[in-house]
């Protein structure tokens, strides 16, 4: 504020003469202020240099309309100002100058003596009366009191103001001084500075600081009224306002502006297509112009944040170096070729063809055989990313697709989901246990999935909640499955189905040897130093104490063995554990298992079929029992629907065929046949064990015994033809383990025997039929002489009097091979 400075040397009487003139605008300088004054026009600066030259008295008087340049007549200024003297001048860079002038009297200008190269003006100088009557006493304390009252009252002015009031004697002083108030405006500032008499000046300054007492009281109320009628959501509008006005005063950016502008620069800058980029500014368009009070602002930007964060144009380039890819696949798994065969393939066809679209692969096996770790390796050997997502027990469309924008909480589907958390667009992504899908009132996962899957339409993928497409084709999908029957047939046709039937008793010691054990080794902190394992120990383990077609089981039992030995090494053993088949029996307890053994002697009426269940093949036996009765016959052992009807048809060609057979015609009358097949606990279904039946019906009305070391598999027609069958390498792998020497395929499945591994090939003869005739002719003990049984699980160095010879075939079924479900296959 202007400091108050009373001037001893101001000139007491009235006079005229002429002084350089500097016009003000919307500035009005009193007697005894002391203000800094910035002067930019030529004639201004050059009024002040002269003044400064001349003695450094200067004339300054407002102008009338503060938007004139140029001043070149008396009437365009008002006709009092006030004489000031120039303290000091300073020079600006920018051509203004500054200068500190104190006022000393008011003056009125009589008329212009020059107009160039600066104002000089004919002044005449009005001193102030100073009477000291009662009256002006009492106006002066009236004056000072309103002054007091108007700095309590909460005016834009220090509270010094009224110290410095009560302490000036002078009353055109005091008067003067009000002017200092910011809620004066210039005219009323010119009003007061006209205002020659002392009295009437006072008078002028009391009602207006009545009138500004009566405002702040009035404002103070009305604020007091408003702030007890507002809520919460009202305080917090105002308050962002008024931080959006100082924001705005500082320089600074609106907070939601700044938000707005940073999502637009991501939005810039994710490489997303033209569409959807489109779709992703208008949405931050839109954010723009709601209140950021509003809860649509916070669904917008979880919206655009998705957009911004997938990997629109991101991706991992792909290892084309086929024998380091091999390398891999080979460093993790053991065996597996046909798989193997196909990722090299398609790196392969890659590094030919750089717009291939990714195969959809459906791994189908049973569980532990490897199918989740293998879609792992390969995305290691690609140089991919990976990710998995669960299928098992989803029920719900939307997890697939994602929820509509309209429902709170709302979110893309996992497969967007996983593809932002991978960061690339071509991951390896494992869709696991696909067979496990369910459908109820929430939709069917199961079709939402038919877009995900299909070449020709998931480069167009449009989930619910981003309701823009994102192109899937770069994604090398990975299902996998414990069977393939509950796959629904549109969803099987789009996969290119690979089985996985599991590990032949040879390569489960291998992937003990080469990967289980020294993973295990590993987690329980010890090292080959500390324990070995026999090579019989190996093939114990994998005989008597796990049953499955993968090696899951056998992790869990090496791991056993794992904190046997680790807690003898914490109890002070210092020796080196070698685990036999005594050590195994101490660590895991007695044998579990035996599997599938075969029958000691040969039966009548008793034949072993070969099945396939979730858990890989197996053997099951058929007992067929004749007893009086008029029964056509009976069923037990929860047998499936298919099942029922293949053993009557086998009774069926049986009694059409009864007198080549050597049965008579009166036994059917008299008697009644009960099949049974055990572990009647588990429902088995499916045509493959038509032969079996028969032979073992055959049997039991012929009194022929069945060789005890031959399996069998094949469904039955009317007319006794053997049709062929799926599932054939587990069925076979089934055999070979419970010590089978002799397996009886359809021939039509002689196509398939490629897939066998050779050291199971050299170990069992196979008898390829097409009739059931040759099925009894070499089922049905009719020769004294049998083949020497072989030990379940042994090894490859006996020799077969009869080689087996299987001709190439072109790999694959039949189109109408009938479908097997469970373990009746």
């Amino acid at each position: 504020m202007p400091r108050a400075k009373k001037d001893v040397s101001r000139p007491s009487e009235i006079r005229t003469r002429e002084l350089p003139l500097v016009a003000l605008r919307e500035t009005v300088i009193f007697p005894e202020m002391i203000v800094p004054l910035q002067v930019g026009r030529e004639k201004s600066v050059n009024a002040l240099n002269a003044a400064v030259a001349e003695g450094s008295l200067i004339a300054l008087v407002t102008q009338r309309h503060a938007e004139m340049e140029e001043i070149g007549d008396p009437t365009e200024l008002y006709p009092i100002g006030t004489l000031a003297k120039i303290a000091q001048v300073v020079q600006l860079q920018d051509g203004t100058v500054r200068a500190i002038v104190q006022g000393q009297s008011r003056l009125r200008v009589l008329g212009f003596v020059s107009t160039s190269p600066h104002l000089v003006a004919t002044v005449e100088e009005l001193p102030d009366a100073s009477p000291k009557d009662l009256a002006v006493t009492a106006l002066m304390k009236t004056v000072q009191a309103q002054m007091d009252q108007y700095v309590q009252s909460g005016a834009p002015v220090p509270p010094e103001a009224a110290v410095a009031a009560r302490n000036i004697t002078e009353p055109g002083l005091l008067a003067d001084m009000v002017a200092y108030s910011p809620d004066m405006s210039t005219e009323q500032r010119q009003e007061l500075l006209e205002t020659i008499d002392v009295v009437e000046r006072l008078k002028l300054v009391s009602t207006f600081l009545n009138r500004q007492v009566e405002i702040l009281e009035l404002k103070g109320k009305i604020q007091s009224e408003v702030k007890s009628e507002l809520d919460k959501t009202q305080r917090e509008y105002i308050l962002r306002e008024q931080l959006k006005a100082i924001q705005r005063e500082l320089g600074e950016d609106d907070p939601q502006q700044a938000e707005i502008h940073e999502l637009r620069e991501k939005v810039e800058q994710s490489g997303m297509p033209d569409e959807v980029r489109t779709r992703a500014l208008k949405e931050v368009d839109r954010m723009a112009r709601i209140p950021s009070a509003s809860p649509e602002v916070g669904v917008i930007r979880t919206y655009v944040d998705w957009l911004v964060g997938l990997p629109w144009n991101t991706s991992t380039e792909d290892n084309l170096d086929i024998r380091e890819a091999a390398r891999i696949l080979d460093e993790d798994h053991y065996g597996l070729e046909k798989i193997k065969e196909r990722i090299l393939e398609y790196l392969a066809v890659r590094t030919l063809a750089a717009t291939i679209r990714s195969p959809i692969l459906c791994f189908v096996g049973p569980p532990g055989v490897g199918k989740t770790s293998l879609g792992k390796s390969i995305a290691r050997a690609m140089g991919r990313k990976f990710v998995r997502m669960s299928l098992g027990g989803v029920h719900d469309e939307a997890e697939i697709r994602g929820h509509r924008r309209t429902y709170i909480g709302a979110l893309p589907g996992r497969v967007i989901q996983s593809i932002k958390t991978s960061g690339s667009n071509n991951p390896v992504f494992m869709l696991d246990e696909v067979d496990k899908l369910g459908m109820d009132f929430r939709g069917d996962p199961s079709s939402a999935l038919l877009e995900v899957l299909d070449p020709e339409q998931n480069n167009t993928f449009q989930d619910n909640y981003l309701e823009v497409p994102f192109d899937l084709s770069k994604v090398l999908f990975i299902t996998t499955a414990n069977l393939l029957d509950p796959i629904p047939a549109p969803l099987r046709d789009r996969m290119e189905v690979v089985q996985l039937p599991g590990y032949t008793q040879r390569e489960k010691v291998e992937i003990g040897k080469r990967f289980l054990v020294p993973k295990q080794l590993h987690n329980h902190g010890l090292t080959d130093k500390r324990i070995e394992i026999t090579d019989d120990t190996f093939v114990e383990l994998v005989q008597a104490y796990t049953h499955e077609a993968g090696v899951r089981n056998l992790e869990r039992e090496l791991a056993n063995i794992m904190r046997k030995v680790a807690r003898q090494v914490a109890e002070g053993r210092k020796r080196k554990t070698t685990v036999n088949r005594r050590k195994l029996v101490d660590f895991l307890g007695p044998p579990r298992f035996e599997y599938g053994e075969l029958e000691a002697e040969d039966q009548t009426g008793a034949a072993t079929g070969l099945v396939v269940t979730e858990v890989g093949g197996d053997i099951v036996a058929v007992e067929v029992t004749k007893m009086e009765g008029r029964e056509d016959f009976i069923l037990t052992g929860q047998l499936g629907d298919v099942m029922k009807e293949s053993a009557r048809a086998a009774l069926s060609w049986i009694r059409a065929n009864a007198t080549k057979l050597g049965i008579e015609r009166e036994v059917f009358e008299k008697h009644t046949l009960h099949i049974h097949v055990p572990a009647g606990a588990i429902p088995k279904d499916g045509p493959s064990a038509g032969i079996t039946m028969a032979t073992a019906m055959v049997s039991a009305l012929t009194g022929i015994p069945v060789r005890k070391d031959m399996a069998m598999t094949g469904e039955i027609t009317l007319r006794g033809r053997v049709l062929p069958i799926g599932g054939l390498k587990s069925k076979i792998l089934a055999a070979h383990l419970s010590g089978a020497r002799m397996v009886i395929l359809p021939k039509k499945n002689e196509k398939d025997l490629r897939d066998i591994p050779d050291e199971i090939r050299k170990q069992i003869k196979v008898v390829l039929v097409d009739s059931m005739d040759q099925v009894l002719d070499a089922a049905l003990r009719r020769h004294p002489q049998p083949l020497q049984p072989r030990t379940p699980g042994s090894g490859g160095d006996e020799k077969l009097t009869e080689p087996l010879a299987v001709p190439a075939g072109r790999p694959g079924f039949p189109a109408d091979q009938p479908a097997a479900i469970a373990s009746g296959r």
